[in-house]
C-alpha cells in the first residue's frame, strides 16, 4: 500500500508528489511547489485548479509533504480540508485527481444541480498535454 502523509488540511499521495517532482525537474523550476485552488463560480460552478508556483500569497497555507511544497489560498482551504491530491494512470491517460469529501459551493446563477461534484480529475499530467502554465492545467482543470 502506498504511504501517504496525511494532515487535517490536505493529503498529497506519494504518486502525486513524485509527479510534481518530475514536472519541476523537467521544467528546471527550483524553489517551486504545487498550488491547489478553487476557481470559477457563477454558472460554470467551481473547478479545481493546480499550478506550479513559487510566489506565496498573503494568508496562504503552506505545507510540505513527501518533499513537495503545497500552497493553498485562504478561501480554497475552507473547501479543500480533508481532500486528497493523487496522480492516477488508467486507460484514458494520466493526471492529477482531487478526491474531496466536502461539497463545493453552489452555483451562483441558479443553473445546474446547485452543488458541484466533490470529486474531480484534472487532465493535466506529465504527458505534456494540456496547454497553459503550471502543471498543464492552466488556470483550472
Amino acid at each position: 500500500m502506498e504511504k501517504q502523509e496525511t494532515t487535517k488540511l490536505i493529503t498529497l499521495t506519494e504518486a502525486a508528489a513524485e509527479a510534481v517532482r518530475e514536472l519541476l525537474e523537467d521544467r528546471d523550476l527550483t524553489g517551486y511547489g504545487l498550488r491547489v485552488f478553487l476557481s470559477g463560480g457563477g454558472c460554470s460552478g467551481y473547478q479545481y485548479g493546480m499550478s506550479l508556483d513559487k510566489d506565496l500569497i498573503e494568508n496562504d497555507t503552506v505545507l510540505e509533504q513527501h518533499g513537495v511544497k503545497l500552497m493553498i489560498d485562504d478561501v480554497s482551504i475552507q473547501y479543500l480540508a480533508g481532500a486528497t491530491v493523487d496522480f492516477i494512470t488508467n486507460e484514458y491517460g494520466s493526471g492529477f485527481q482531487i478526491n474531496n469529501p466536502n461539497p463545493l459551493p453552489a452555483s451562483s446563477c441558479g443553473c445546474g444541480s446547485g452543488e458541484a461534484q466533490a470529486y474531480d480529475s484534472c487532465g493535466c499530467g506529465s504527458d505534456g498535454h494540456g496547454g497553459g502554465s503550471g502543471c498543464g492545467c492552466g488556470g483550472g482543470c
